[in-house]
């Protein structure tokens, strides 16, 4: 029996990682934890001031942080920006957004917006990363933002559903072909308290669904998002491809 067990470290020192849609929410909260793991991190999103924010925490912290202001959805920007990388080992593919309605209700305008954002830009920006981390021979990795919604279905979220399973498929398959050289996975946060779920989740009758929906009976905090993330991109996940991590408090066990 081997008693020399050395367990492969959490932290990220030496890495640079990019964080889109890094400058509120989920996002930013992400690319604080990354810093504090040691990590240089891009923060990428269209408001120089909030990416400014978060910049301004990092360095305050003692942290590496670089504000570029692009917007995803504009594919030769961002692979214009991806590429000129000179180093990139882990991204953070955060950005997207949600217009909770009834199925029948769904305008042309959201769905449009939901499918551009969530599942093109993402496959864009994914994209990008993955031919960065293939060109430079890095060992990288890739974590997608998905959602709890990725595995289940929900009322007067018909359209966000269908993304972010369109993003767990994205997920998978890039696994499987990146493979062994970068590392794909995702995460699936339950609602926490970010702008974005401020703005769904704006009448005590809605609070209340949510709250009854999660066994552990409250919102995940951002930081443990964050913390889900630290441990995919790090060195003690080196076997891990392919799957999904969910946050969720047991929304998707009932």
């Amino acid at each position: 029996m081997d008693t020399h067990l050395t367990l492969p470290s959490f932290r990220l020192d030496g890495q640079s990682a990019l964080v889109t849609g890094a400058g509120s929410g989920l996002g930013a909260a992400i690319a604080m934890g990354l810093a504090q793991s040691g990590a240089q991190v891009t923060l990428l999103g269209r408001t120089r001031a909030t990416l400014d924010e978060t910049a301004a925490v990092i360095t305050k912290q003692g942290g590496q942080a670089h504000v570029v202001v692009a917007d995803v959805t504009d594919s030769k920007a961002i692979r214009d920006v991806i590429a000129a990388m000179p180093k990139l080992n882990v991204l953070i593919n955060n950005a997207g957004t949600n217009f909770p309605e009834p199925f029948v209700d769904v305008s042309d305008d959201h769905l449009d917006t939901m499918l551009n954002l969530n599942v093109r830009a993402a496959f864009v920006v994914a994209q990008a990363a993955a031919r960065n981390m293939l060109a430079t021979k890095i060992a990288g990795a890739i974590i997608n933002i998905s959602s709890q919604m990725g595995h289940v279905g929900s009322p007067n979220r018909t359209a966000y559903c269908m993304t972010k399973h369109a993003l767990e498929g994205l997920t998978k398959a890039m696994a499987v072909e990146l493979a062994p050289h970068v590392r794909v996975n995702s995460i699936g946060p339950t609602f926490s308290d970010t702008p974005l779920v401020r703005r769904i989740v704006d009448s005590p009758e809605k609070r209340d669904w949510v709250m009854s929906k999660i066994p552990m009976g409250r919102l995940v905090k951002t930081e443990e998002i964050a913390a889900a993330a630290i441990f995919l991109a790090s060195p003690a996940a080196a076997m891990i491809t392919g799957t999904h991590l969910i946050v969720d408090g047991g929304w998707t066990a009932q």
